[in-house]
C-alpha cells in the first residue's frame, strides 16, 4: 500500500510509486492504492512474460484491503471501486508506457456509477474512455479506430467537441466501439472487472519493452534492466461535471526557471485528454478565477512540495466534485536555461547548497543552453506566419515532415526536420528525437509534446490554432500560406513564433545565472580548463565562459588567410636560404601581431602557443587553374610548381614529414615562429600586461629531438634578449602525441617545462587507425561490439590511457610539479574525466563552446570524488 513506502525506494516502486507514497506519508490527498514492484516486473519478464498465479492473488488480496479502506468493492453494481493502472519505471520517462484508467466499468456498473453520481452522462462517458484506452493499450488496436467514431458522431451532430456528447450518443459511441473490438480482434469487451484489472497490469508491464520506451532510454541513457512498477490506485474523476477537472502545475516554469506556480488546467477532463494533447487547455489563472479556493490549495501544496524535495516539482493533479486529490509528484522535466535558473535560485535562496547545486545540472544540459538564437536584426526582416504556445526555448529552422517516420528517413539523408504534428502521441517519439524542433495544432504546455521536447532539449511551439495538416496531401495551411513537405520553416521555442523559410541563427548569450553557475563550477573543479583558440573572438568567448586561457594555439590554421598563404607558398617554393629571408620575415611580422592580440585579450592568463605541425604539402595548390595562379604570383613556371608539390607529396602525410620534424629540415620556420613569439610578448608587457609564453613542440618522439629543438629555440630567444636588452620568463614544452614519447617520457622531460597529450593522434598511432578513414570499418566493428565505443570520441582507457598513465608517471619522475595538459575533444568524455581526475592531469583544453561542458564535468568528477571518499571514511570510523 502506498503508506508502507517512501520516496527512498524509487528503485522498488518506481518514481511514480516513491512518490505516491511519499504524498501519502505527508498527509496529501493521495487516492488511495497500491504498487506493484520493480521486483515483480523482472520475476514476470522471468516467467515468459507472465504474471504468475500467486502474484496474482497477492494482488486480489492487496485490493481487497484497499476496498476496506475505501469502502467500495471491486465489481460491485451498488458501490463500484473504480480504479487506474499506471506505470512507473525508476527513472522518469514521460508519456513512453502504458496506462489504463476506468477499470472496473462494465455493462452494470456503468449504471451503478451513474446513478450513484446521479450523472449518467459522467458515466457513460468513463466508461467509453475506458473501452477506448482498453482497446488501445492491452488489444493494440489503433487509437484512430476509435477516433474516427467520435469525430463521425461529432460531425453529423454538428458537434464542437466531446463535452457536447449526450448519454444517447454515448451510448452509441459505447455500442460502436465493442464493434470494433470484433471486427479488429475478434474478441469482445472483457465484462469480469479481475479479468480487466489482469490484462491491464500484464499490458502496462509489457509497455516497458515497447518501441518508444526503447527508443526513449537510448536516447537519454537509461538501462533496459531497471523494469517497470505498476500503480493500482482508486479512480478520481475530473470528468464529472463543471467543478471537477484535471492538469499539471510545476512549482517553477519549466521553461525558463521562474519562480511561482505555473501549469494548465482542463475542466470535466481526465488527465489523458492533457497528455495527449487533443484538447488545448486553459492557463491556471481561469481555475483561480473559478475555484479560488481550491487553486490556493493546490498552490500550497506545490509549495510544500518543493520545499519537501528541494526541487521544481511537477504535479499532475484532479479535482472532483471542488476536492483536489494529487496523482503524482516528481522532479519536473525542464529546459536547459529553467536548470541553471533553477539550480542557481535554490542555492541563492538557502534551500540547497552550492554543491547540490552543481550536481543538479548535467554537462549535457549546460551545453544546450548554448545553442543558437534567432539573429534579431534577421528577425525584423520576416513576417511571422503564426504563433503558437512556446514549450520550449531556442531557435530551429528545418524542412517540415508531417509524420516520425519520414522524419526519421530525412534526417537519416542528412537534413534538418521540423515534425509537425496535429498533436504528438508517445509513438511519435522516433521522430521526435532526430528533429531540430517540433510544432503541434493541438496541446498545451504540460501536453506530451512539450514534456518530451523539453527533456530532449529541442524546439517545441504547441498549439498553433492556425495550423493545418493534410498527411494525404502532405502540406500544411497557416492562414493564406501553404508549406509542402520538405519546405523550410523556422520555430522559435522562446516567443511561440513561426516564420517561413530558414532564419539565420547567431551563438546564444550568457546570462547572469549561466555566469554565477560558471564560477561555481570553476571554484570546484580542480582541474583548470583551457580552450583550443587561434583567434581573439574563440578566446574571448572561452574567457567569457570561464576558462583559464589558451591551452592550444594551433598556429598552421593562421597561415590561411590569403596573405599569409601567399607568403608562406613563397618560402616553401624558395630554392635557398636567401630566397626564404623575405617570406619569413614578413610571416614574423603577422604572426607577430597575431599574438600580441591574443596576449592583449587574455590579460595575462597563459597561452600555449604549438609551432608549426601541419605538413607543408597542404598549404600547396591541388588544381591546374591554382597552379597556374602560384607559378605567375612566385615567377615560376608551372612545371616548377608541379615538380615541387610531388616532391612534397607523402603516402601517409599524418605519419611524415611534420611537426618537429620541419623544423630539423627547415629550423628558420620554428625560430621565425618564436620570434614572433617572444617579440609580441615583450610589446604586451611594455603596455602592461604581464605575459609568460608558453611554446610547444609538435609530436616530439626521441629525447634527441627534444634536446635539439630545445637548444635551437633557447639559442635564438637569448639573441633576441640580447638585442632587445631585456630577459622574459618563457617555457617551452611539448606535445606527447606517440606512444614512442609516452614510454620515454622520462626522457623527454629533462627538457620540458611542461606536457600536452595530444589524444587524437596519440588514439590514431595506438590503434593504427588513421582517423581520416575509420568510417569505412569502425562502424562495423561497433555494429558487432568489437569495439565499444568510437575511439576518437571517448578515451580507450585500457590502451591509450595507459600509455598516459605510463608517460605521467614516467615524466613526473624526476619532477612531480611537471604541467601536464591534454588537448582533444575526449576531455569531453564523462568517462575521460574520471581518468583525468584519478591520474592528477594538471589541465585541460578543449573547443571554446565545450568550456562549460567540460568545466562542469570536472567540478562534478571532484565533488563525486569528495563524496566518495567522505563516505569510506564514514565506514572505516565506524
Amino acid at each position: 500500500m502506498f503508506s508502507e513506502g517512501n520516496k527512498e525506494m524509487h528503485q522498488l516502486l518506481g518514481g511514480k510509486g516513491a512518490g505516491l507514497a511519499e504524498m501519502t506519508k505527508l498527509g496529501l490527498p493521495v487516492p488511495k492504492g497500491f504498487t506493484i514492484t520493480t521486483a515483480a516486473y523482472l520475476a514476470f519478464e522471468k516467467n515468459g512474460n507472465k504474471i504468475a498465479q500467486n502474484l496474482m492473488q497477492e494482488i486480489i488480496n492487496t485490493l481487497s484491503n484497499m476496498e476496506k479502506e475505501v469502502n467500495k468493492s471491486f465489481g460491485n453494481i451498488k458501490a463500484p471501486l473504480l480504479i487506474s493502472v499506471r506505470s512507473g519505471a525508476p527513472v522518469s520517462m514521460p508519456g513512453m508506457m502504458d496506462t489504463v484508467l476506468n477499470i472496473g466499468l462494465n455493462d452494470q456498473t456503468v449504471e451503478a456509477l451513474g446513478k450513484l453520481t446521479n450523472d449518467e452522462r459522467f458515466a457513460y462517458d468513463s466508461y467509453r474512455r475506458l473501452l477506448q484506452m482498453f482497446g488501445n493499450v492491452v488489444y493494440g488496436i489503433p487509437e484512430k479506430k476509435f477516433e474516427r467514431v467520435l469525430c463521425d458522431i461529432k460531425k453529423i451532430k454538428n458537434y464542437n467537441t466531446d463535452l457536447s456528447l449526450t448519454v444517447d450518443d454515448l451510448k452509441m459511441v459505447i455500442e460502436k466501439f465493442k464493434q470494433i473490438y470484433l471486427l479488429e480482434r475478434k474478441r469482445t469487451f472483457p465484462q469480469d472487472p479481475q479479468e480487466q484489472l489482469s490484462a491491464a497490469i500484464n499490458a502496462v508491464f509489457l509497455s516497458w519493452n515497447n518501441k518508444r520506451a526503447k527508443i526513449y532510454r537510448k536516447k537519454n541513457g537509461i538501462s533496459d534492466k531497471l523494469g517497470t512498477a505498476v500503480n493500482v490506485q482508486e479512480m478520481v474523476f475530473g470528468n464529472a461535471g463543471e467543478f471537477s477537472g484535471t492538469g499539471v502545475i510545476f512549482s517553477r516554469s519549466p521553461s525558463t526557471g521562474a519562480r511561482g506556480m505555473y501549469g494548465e488546467y482542463l475542466a470535466n477532463a481526465q488527465g489523458e485528454d492533457i497528455v495527449a494533447g487533443g484538447r488545448t487547455p486553459v492557463a491556471l489563472e481561469r481555475l483561480k478565477r473559478s475555484m479560488p479556493k481550491v487553486y490556493a490549495k493546490l498552490a500550497a501544496m506545490s509549495n510544500k512540495l518543493e520545499q519537501h524535495y528541494h526541487d521544481m516539482q511537477d504535479i499532475e493533479f484532479t479535482i472532483e466534485r471542488g476536492e483536489i486529490y494529487l496523482l503524482q509528484a516528481r522532479a519536473g522535466k525542464r529546459t536547459s536555461a529553467a536548470a541553471i535558473k533553477i539550480a542557481v535560485d535554490l542555492v541563492n535562496e538557502g534551500i540547497i547548497e552550492k554543491e547540490e547545486g552543481l550536481l543538479r545540472v548535467s554537462p549535457e544540459t549546460l551545453e544546450q543552453m548554448l545553442h543558437p538564437d534567432f539573429d534579431q536584426k534577421e528577425l525584423q526582416k520576416e513576417v511571422v506566419l503564426a504563433t503558437g504556445r512556446p514549450a520550449s526555448p531556442g531557435a530551429a529552422s528545418g524542412r517540415v515532415y508531417f509524420t516520425a517516420a519520414a522524419a526519421k528517413k530525412a534526417y537519416e539523408k542528412g537534413q534538418e526536420v521540423i515534425l509537425v504534428r496535429q498533436n504528438t502521441a508517445a509513438d511519435d517519439i522516433e521522430g521526435m528525437v532526430v528533429s531540430e524542433g517540433l510544432v503541434t495544432a493541438r496541446g498545451g504546455m504540460t501536453s506530451h509534446a512539450a514534456v518530451v521536447a523539453r527533456g530532449l532539449g529541442i524546439v517545441a511551439v504547441v498549439g498553433v490554432n492556425e495550423l493545418e495538416i493534410d498527411e494525404q496531401k502532405k502540406i500544411i495551411r497557416i492562414n493564406q500560406t501553404v508549406l509542402r513537405e520538405g519546405e523550410w520553416l523556422s520555430a522559435d521555442g522562446t516567443t511561440g513564433k513561426l516564420y517561413v523559410g530558414k532564419v539565420r541563427t547567431v551563438r546564444a548569450t550568457v546570462n547572469k545565472e549561466f555566469s554565477q553557475f560558471l564560477r561555481w563550477a570553476k571554484t570546484a573543479a580542480k582541474v583548470e580548463i583551457y580552450a583550443n583558440a587561434d583567434t581573439t573572438t574563440d578566446l574571448k568567448a572561452a574567457l567569457n565562459f570561464g576558462a583559464e586561457g589558451i591551452g592550444l594555439v594551433r598556429t598552421e590554421h593562421m597561415f590561411f588567410k590569403a596573405q599569409r598563404l601567399h607568403q608562406l607558398r613563397a618560402l616553401i617554393l624558395a630554392q635557398n636560404a636567401k630566397e626564404r629571408d623575405v617570406p619569413l620575415q614578413r610571416l614574423a611580422e603577422m604572426q607577430q601581431e597575431d599574438f600580441y592580440k591574443l596576449y592583449k585579450v587574455a590579460k595575462g592568463k597563459t597561452v600555449t602557443i604549438r609551432l608549426l605541425d601541419a605538413p607543408l604539402h597542404e598549404f600547396l595548390p591541388t588544381t591546374e587553374p591554382e597552379i597556374a595562379l602560384i607559378a605567375a604570383q612566385n615567377g615560376r613556371s608551372k612545371g616548377y610548381i608541379q615538380a615541387r608539390i610531388a616532391e612534397l607529396k607523402e603516402t601517409n602525410p599524418m605519419m611524415g614529414h611534420r611537426g618537429c620534424r620541419l623544423a630539423v629540415s627547415f629550423p628558420e620556420i620554428y625560430e621565425m615562429q618564436v620570434e614572433a613569439i617572444i617579440l609580441a610578448a615583450l610589446k604586451a608587457n611594455a603596455e602592461g600586461v604581464r605575459t609568460v609564453p608558453h611554446i610547444m613542440l609538435p609530436l616530439v618522439s626521441l629525447a634527441q629531438e627534444m634536446d635539439w629543438m630545445r637548444d635551437l629555440l633557447d639559442k635564438k630567444v637569448n639573441k633576441l634578449f640580447e638585442k632587445n636588452n631585456v630577459i622574459l620568463n618563457y617555457k617551452i614544452g611539448t606535445m606527447i602525441e606517440t606512444p614512442r614519447a609516452c614510454l620515454i617520457a622520462d626522457q623527454i622531460a629533462d627538457k620540458a617545462d611542461f606536457f600536452s597529450f595530444g589524444t587524437n593522434d596519440l588514439t590514431q598511432l595506438t590503434f593504427g587507425y588513421s582517423r581520416d578513414d575509420i568510417g569505412a570499418f569502425v562502424p562495423e566493428y561497433l555494429n558487432k561490439k568489437i569495439l565499444p565505443d568510437d575511439p576518437f570520441q571517448v578515451l580507450d582507457t585500457e590502451g591509450v590511457g595507459r600509455l598516459i598513465k605510463l608517460a605521467i608517471a614516467q615524466g613526473r619522475k624526476n619532477n612531480t610539479a611537471l604541467p601536464i595538459g591534454v588537448c582533444g575533444e575526449v576531455g569531453g568524455d564523462p568517462r575521460a574525466t574520471a581518468f583525468f581526475e584519478r591520474n592528477n592531469i594538471t589541465y585541460l583544453s578543449c573547443s571554446p563552446y565545450r568550456v562549460p561542458l567540460v568545466l562542469l564535468r570536472m567540478a562534478q568528477e571532484h565533488l563525486d570524488k569528495r563524496k566518495r571518499d567522505n563516505s569510506i571514511d564514514t565506514q572505516i570510523k565506524k
